[in-house]
């Protein structure tokens, strides 16, 4: 029987193509080319918009924003250690720094620019150096600060940011109690800084009595953001994967017992946008760029910033955001959600939160144009039948009196050459009473909630016998996009008991405090020997089991125990360098030691995970400690008149040894003042010997000794294994 030839039509399609069509040249054969940093139609739109005062302001516009964006890091906040880390690098560093740029650029030390302190951000705590990504990562002077900021944002030492994308969390003012939502939060920078001011107050709070939840609608996305935010250890995260526009109301448990309907003190709508903001950071928008986008994208932008509003609670605080320059992405979406609300949401100024932030007000005029930037149109009225579905009458700006009742000159509007930065859009909302189509049904949302526990049984489809139909995928249409955007099953999350046992032999080697709560202990499976046992705050954990049946939960919780058995072990668990943030503060005594300085720098430069530190190398009084400990884990206490450290340990049966990864190893070693040469590495001068040795393989196998290829291949392997360092891990 002949093949149904109906077909693919996208194959059918692109087989049309390939017959009918010249052959295109493998663009990975040409040589690369410098992107043309030019677009016609976007400086005539905005020349048009008129978003700089001066013609001599607008040519300064344009020769920033076709320049190299400089690179900007700041300082985590809510470490102990950070004015420490602050230090270093503002000496040490910033002295490597000026040595390594003068190299490059052929100069005298006094004539290198130092890295600028951004005025604007809180405590000092964000530089920008005067280097691009490209610089850093390729020249070979500046390995060293490459390395450091390799190192020291896996660790979590700092994040490394574009300077404008740090003006949002700071705007939304967040405080350890609040309730914070991130609507569209991947690939995490801002989340991490909501996280940062979230434990800002760590005296006052073990675990702050708030929490963030970040959501995107990707579900890729979301496991990068997972990534970002993990390097902060918070207990009181939670990632979820929905649509942001269509975010489902989630139900929280109030003291009484009873159920209600959560509402966010503070929320933060950094919303998809055309990103012409970021042409610095990414050129190829240059080739791409048209007003389609900023149209196509207006109606998904004001939806989420509409549910961002029914979502908040009377009294809170909104930001919407964008990377974008366009008022149609900016101005318009907040006057329709102004308009929209009634009084409801007031936009208010928040230039005292940035003092030195350098930036324009918000547009109250803007006008509307063709893709092509060759109509361009006042009103709706001018607009032609054809362009009614693109072109919408709420994208226009409102009427003068109704334009100045609300305030939009409030806005931030930050242009890159105000501060050499990249663009940027914020302003701030607050909610002054409920909005007039926010639904808070919380009887019905409940109904919702159990019917969604309640396993669904489908009746298999059937053919004209009677015989069941079997379901075919197809690779590709709306099926794959939906596994794309939203993935795979989760494991689940399962929660301690009231009388777990492996809790209660915990709660007894570690001599927990009664103040930690047992049932927000949990793991990703269900079994009865547990390998991870992760924390999250109480918050955290009546969100998931109120909801995890509505919503898709990514990821909460930090490691705190993992199982670690051997012959010698007392007890089957250890502690986990990720967790320790959260659970020192319930620890007792029991298993702590107090070190001192050259004992811990011993430890931490043991690279050898097989050869620990014998206990009889370490001071007399770390050697007293030792023998009092059975062997397990502990935690190693280092008190320094700038901050205290603590470090999981492991004590072995005559040995000690530090618990942490190899990036944690070297920020902490970093802090101590110890030498840190042995974990430098040169990645130009590994390759220049892998080279050397190949050349040396090749030119012994060109005399018949051995076969090129295989020889090649093992003078390679031998470079690769030399430039190892084993070095102790987590798991």
């Amino acid at each position: 029987m002949g093949r149904n030839k109906k077909g693919n039509p996208f194959a059918a399609r692109k087989r049309q193509k390939r017959e009918n069509g010249p052959e295109r040249p493998d663009r990975r054969a040409l040589p690369y080319e410098e992107i043309k940093r030019d677009n016609a139609f976007f400086i005539k739109y905005y020349n048009l918009q008129k978003i700089c005062a001066t013609e001599e302001e607008w040519a300064q516009f344009l020769e920033s924003i076709r320049d190299n964006l400089p690179t900007t890091f700041r300082v985590t906040g809510f470490r102990e250690e950070a004015k420490a880390l602050l230090a270093i690098i503002e000496t040490t560093l910033f002295t490597e720094y000026v040595r390594a740029v003068a190299e490059l650029h052929q100069k005298q030390p006094e004539e290198v620019e130092r890295p600028l302190c951004l005025p604007w951000y809180p405590n000092g705590l964000a530089y920008q150096l005067h280097l691009t990504r490209k610089d850093i990562r390729r020249s070979e002077p500046l390995y060293r600060l490459h390395n450091f900021l390799i190192v020291e944002t896996t660790a979590g030492g700092i994040s490394r940011q574009e300077a404008v994308s740090m003006i949002p969390p700071i705007v939304l003012d967040v405080k350890p109690t609040d309730k914070v939502l991130d609507m569209c939060a991947a690939p995490g920078s801002k989340t991490a800084q909501l996280i940062e001011a979230l434990h800002a107050a760590p005296e006052e709070h073990k675990i702050p009595p708030g929490f963030v939840l970040a959501n995107d609608v990707d579900n890729n996305r979301c496991y990068m953001l997972v990534h970002q935010a993990k390097r902060l250890n918070s207990p009181c995260l939670l990632v979820t994967n929905h649509d942001s526009s269509a975010f489902p109301n989630l139900l929280v448990t109030k003291p009484d017992n009873s159920k209600a309907i959560l509402k966010f003190d503070k929320i933060l709508c950094d919303v998809p946008c055309s990103g012409d903001g970021t042409l610095r950071k990414n050129p190829d928008i240059w080739l791409k760029w048209n007003l389609a986008q900023a149209y196509n994208l207006h109606g998904i932008q004001y939806r989420i910033v509409r549910r961002g509003a029914e979502m908040l609670e009377v009294g809170g605080r909104l930001v919407y955001s964008t990377c974008s320059l366009n008022p149609i992405e900016n101005e318009a979406v907040l006057q329709r959600i102004l308009k929209d609300a009634d009084g409801a949401l007031e936009l208010v100024d928040a230039g005292h939160l940035v003092p030195g932030l350098k930036y324009k007000p918000g547009m109250t005029y803007w006008k509307l144009a063709t893709k092509e930037v060759d109509q361009i149109f006042d009103s709706f009225d001018e607009v032609p039948e054809s362009l009614h579905t693109i072109i919408r009458p709420g994208m226009f700006p409102l009427p003068a009196d109704e334009m100045a009742k609300i305030g939009l000159e409030k806005c931030i509007r930050v242009l890159p050459h105000l501060q050499d930065s990249g663009g940027f859009f914020v302003a701030v909302l607050e909610k002054r009473r409920q909005l007039s189509f926010e639904k808070n049904d919380v009887v019905e949302l409940v109904e919702q909630n159990e019917k969604a526990k309640q396993p669904v049984e489908t009746e298999p489809k059937l053919d004209e016998r009677g015989n069941p139909i079997e379901e075919k995928s197809v690779p590709w249409g709306p099926q794959r996009k939906r596994r794309r955007l939203h993935g795979y099953k989760e494991d689940p999350y399962v929660f301690f008991g009231e009388n777990d046992p492996d809790y209660e032999s915990i709660k007894e080697f570690y001599q927990l405090d009664g103040s930690l709560n047992q049932r927000c202990l949990l793991t990703r499976c269900v079994t009865d020997k547990k390998k991870n046992i992760y924390y999250c705050s109480d918050p955290i954990r009546d969100l998931v089991i109120n909801n995890e049946h509505n919503i898709k939960i990514i990821n909460t919780g930090v490691k705190t125990f993992v199982r670690c058995e051997n012959r010698h072990t007392i007890h089957p668990y250890r502690l986990a360098q990720e967790g320790l943030q959260t659970s020192n503060a319930f620890m007792g005594d029991s298993r702590r030691i107090q070190i001192e300085r050259d004992d811990l720098v011993l430890l931490l430069n043991c690279t050898d995970p097989t050869k620990p530190p014998s206990t009889l190398e370490l001071k007399a009084e770390t050697q007293q400690r030792c023998k009092e400990l059975g062997v397990g884990s502990c935690i190693l206490k280092y008190v320094d008149e700038r901050f205290t450290l603590f470090v999981v340990g492991w004590r072995g049966t005559s040995s000690l040894r530090a618990y942490v990864h190899k990036d944690e190893t070297i920020h902490i070693l970093r802090l101590l003042g110890a030498d840190l040469s042995k974990f430098e590495t040169n990645k130009y001068e590994e390759a220049r010997a892998a080279a050397a040795a190949a050349a040396e393989a090749a030119k012994e196998g060109d005399e018949g000794e051995a076969g090129p290829e295989s020889e090649s291949e093992s003078a390679g392997d031998g470079v690769a294994a030399e430039s190892t360092e084993v070095t102790p891990m987590e798991s």
